[in-house]
């Protein structure tokens, strides 16, 4: 992935855009509302979604589905069609750049006790109106905030 990194920072210093994939984990709860989980960052501690660089080789859904494994260790159904997409200025070393994340929804089916990031990383389940007040980025506030899953996952599998 490093190399993935290092690519897409020689892009962003020729003036290009850049992406990245993230997840949004959602479950359902006994009374049928919609729960996200919502990470830290690593360094400002700051709520954000699992996110990362796109993988060589893999589908931005498989690249999200492996970020939500790794960073907030949870395992589940990535649902093929993007939720959406957002914007953020990423601090390099030397500079902000701008970059677009690709947005998928990640049906959580198990919630790992044990995971990749877990000593750098927490995470907590919310309200999709409440996470949307965590979130800095305007942009990613928003679609959490609005969230629409697919209607044949609301379907109650009692």
């Amino acid at each position: 992935m490093a190399a993935t990194k290092k690519k897409a920072v020689r892009k962003a210093k020729k003036g290009e855009r850049i992406r990245q994939v993230a997840a949004i984990p959602f479950r359902q709860t006994a009374h049928g509302d919609i729960e996200v989980m919502l990470v830290t960052s690593r360094t400002t501690r700051r709520f954000i979604v699992p996110k990362g660089w796109p993988m060589k080789g893999k589908s931005g859904r498989k690249a999200a589905t492996i970020e939500a494994q790794e960073e907030a260790g949870v395992l589940g159904k990535t649902l093929k069609q993007p939720a959406g997409t957002y914007s953020y200025w990423k601090r390099l070393a030397n500079r902000f750049v701008r970059v677009d994340v690709i947005v998928y929804l990640l049906d959580v089916t198990e919630e790992l006790a044990d995971w990749q990031e877990a000593k750098r990383r927490q995470r907590a389940w919310l309200a999709p109106a409440d996470a949307a007040m965590l979130i800095d980025e305007p942009d990613l506030s928003t679609l959490v905030k609005t969230l629409k899953i697919p209607q044949p996952l609301q379907v109650d599998q009692a």
